[in-house]
């Protein structure tokens, strides 16, 4: 889908349509959660933080979100897929594959594309884009390669072609912090890419070396999940004021643990491992893990845990930003679970910077 909550926003919002607009927290710490593309023509982006956006966009209107109400047009959007093919993935609220090679109407590729496009816009009063190729990983890339209200299609006997002059910051899977290694190494598109051994690349980035040998080479063996298996339920908080007191934190923690449980409680879900997400304010961020021979399910169980988690936390010289909890680690995956002798045993690793 096309900016997917800021075209709702517009949609149900005239006075909205044709102006700069993004979906988020209007306060000091608010990000943008979506932007129209009247706001992406001054360079405003998703996960922007608001401020930023207002100075590059002074007459920018932010939109408070309406999750329940994206949800219903998520699933409008779903019913309209259903008509072609039951092999459906969602990658999130606003995008999914689809497996049409044996469809409902056994059309080619193409005329499903144009159909659905055409039944999103003429039923929903929105655009979406389509990618289309023989595998995820390029049907992915040509989603994104003729936005908005676009069509593309990466066929296999143009796909070597087409991915030589990809740049790298296309590849999906690499973000920031990977482009930045791979210009380092010389590697700036696709051609460059696939001329790197399998050996250099699993050396530098461990086992996504091969995805990305493989991508450079239009290879992905991923076949689309009509049904995907819950691996975590969390929730996180960013606070206005940076929290450095220690009652203040325990305070913050509470109230996201009843959060969690609610969440839990609601896709009834549970697992056994814990993880704890620390980001301070200079924007380092940090985890840690505790797994547990219960499963975490009520706000008994997972407060104590959570307590042991942030005494591991040295927040004395650098106040704290954001806290968030998760549990993972489910039922019908035990044997990630850690008991020994009785107590239970700790994970803990920091992560890099938050990009």
């Amino acid at each position: 889908m096309d900016a997917f909550f800021a075209s709702i926003e517009q949609r149900d919002n005239p006075e909205l349509r044709g102006k700069p607009i993004v979906v988020g927290f209007d306060g000091p710490r608010g990000v943008v959660s979506t932007a129209s593309y009247e706001a992406r023509k001054y360079g405003i982006h998703s996960a922007m933080s608001i401020f930023k956006a207002k100075k590059l966009c002074p007459q920018l209107i932010v939109v408070a979100s309406d999750h329940d109400r994206y949800k219903s047009v998520s699933m409008q959007v779903y019913e309209i897929f259903c008509d072609f093919t039951d092999k459906i993935e969602p990658l999130s609220i606003d995008e999914a594959f689809l497996d049409v090679t044996d469809n409902i109407n056994n059309m080619p590729a193409e005329e499903i594309a144009l159909k659905i496009k055409e039944r999103i816009k003429n039923e929903l009063y929105l655009t979406a884009s389509a990618g289309i190729s023989y595998n995820k990983f390029l049907a992915k890339i040509a989603s994104d390669y003729n936005k908005p209200d676009g069509i593309f299609t990466v066929k296999a006997e143009k796909a070597l072609m087409f991915l030589e002059t990809l740049p790298i910051e296309k590849f999906w899977g690499v973000g920031p912090k990977t482009a930045v290694i791979m210009h380092k190494m010389g590697i700036f598109n696709g051609k460059q890419l696939r001329q790197c051994t399998l050996n250099h690349l699993t050396e530098v980035f461990g086992k996504s070396g091969k995805m990305y040998y493989n991508f450079a080479r239009g290879i992905d063996e991923r076949i689309v999940e009509p049904v995907r298996i819950r691996k975590s339920v969390g929730c996180e908080q960013t606070f206005l004021t940076d929290l450095n007191r220690k009652s203040a934190i325990y305070i913050e923690l509470y109230h996201i643990v009843l959060e969690l449980t609610e969440r839990l409680d609601k896709s009834k879900f549970s697992g056994y491992t814990l993880t704890l997400k620390i980001k301070f304010s200079d924007f380092i961020q940090i985890t840690r893990s505790i797994t547990s021979f219960k499963p975490l399910i009520d706000k008994d169980i997972i407060l104590p845990l959570a307590k042991k988690l942030i005494e591991q936390v040295d927040y004395s010289t650098k106040p704290i930003r954001l806290i968030g909890l998760s549990v993972s680690n489910p039922h019908n995956e035990k044997t990630r679970q850690e008991w020994v002798e009785g107590e239970l045993k700790f994970k803990e690793w920091d992560d890099f910077a938050a990009q």
